[in-house]
C-alpha cells in the first residue's frame, strides 16, 4: 500500500488509540468502529503531520482498497526516469543564467536542487520535523493551553521550551508530539 516507512497515528480526542503502518491502523480502526466503537477520531500521516480522512464505509477490503494510492496519468515528462512536469516562474536574469548552464535549464535545474539538498541534510530533515509537528499540533492542540507559546517555541527549534509550554498537555500528545521533533521513541 505504501513505503514502509509511512506510519500513521489515530487520536480520539488527546487519545492516541492506534499508530502504524496504513494498513494495520485501517485494519485496527475499521473493527473498532465495526464493533460500535466511537466514531470521532483524528487520524494523521506522522511524516507531514497532516491530518487525512478515510471513507471507513464497507467492508475492510474495501476500505483498503480506497487507500491504496492511485497509480499516477501518464503525462508529459519521461516516465521511465520519473520525471514530472511543472510550470516555474523565475526572473528574466534567472531564465538568461539557465538557458547558459550545459546540458539545458531542466538539468541545471535539477543540479542546483541536488546542491541544496546535499548542503544541509541534517538542517532540512529538522525543519520538515517541525513543521510537521506544527502541523500535528494545529490538528490536535489549537484549543489546549500555552498552544501559541509552544508552537513558536517548536518553530524556534528551543525543545526545551517547548518540554516546558506543554507539560501539562495530555501525555498522548506530548509523547507523539516529542517523538515527532525526534525527542523520543
Amino acid at each position: 500500500m505504501n513505503p514502509p516507512e509511512s506510519r500513521y497515528t489515530a487520536f480520539a480526542g488527546h487519545r492516541r488509540i492506534a499508530s502504524g503502518p496504513l494498513e494495520a491502523l485501517l485494519t485496527q480502526l475499521k473493527r473498532r468502529l465495526d464493533e460500535g466503537g466511537d466514531h470521532s477520531f483524528l487520524i494523521f500521516e506522522d511524516q507531514t503531520g497532516r491530518p487525512i480522512d478515510f471513507d471507513f464505509r464497507g467492508s475492510l477490503d474495501e476500505v483498503l482498497a480506497r487507500a491504496a494510492p492511485v497509480a499516477p496519468r501518464p503525462g508529459p515528462g519521461r516516465p521511465k526516469l520519473g520525471v514530472v512536469s511543472r510550470e516555474v516562474s523565475l526572473l528574466p536574469r534567472h531564465w538568461e543564467w539557465l538557458e547558459q548552464q550545459p546540458n539545458g535549464i531542466s538539468a541545471a535545474l535539477r543540479r542546483l536542487v541536488d546542491e541544496a539538498r546535499k548542503r544541509e541534510p541534517d538542517k532540512e530533515s529538522a525543519r520538515l520535523a517541525r513543521e510537521a509537528a506544527g502541523r500535528f499540533m494545529w490538528g490536535i492542540a489549537g484549543d489546549l493551553p500555552g498552544f501559541e507559546e509552544a508552537s513558536r517555541a517548536l518553530f524556534a527549534g528551543n525543545l526545551q521550551r517547548l518540554a516546558e509550554l506543554t507539560r501539562d498537555w495530555p501525555e498522548d500528545v506530548r509523547s507523539h508530539l516529542k517523538r515527532m521533533v525526534g525527542g523520543g521513541p
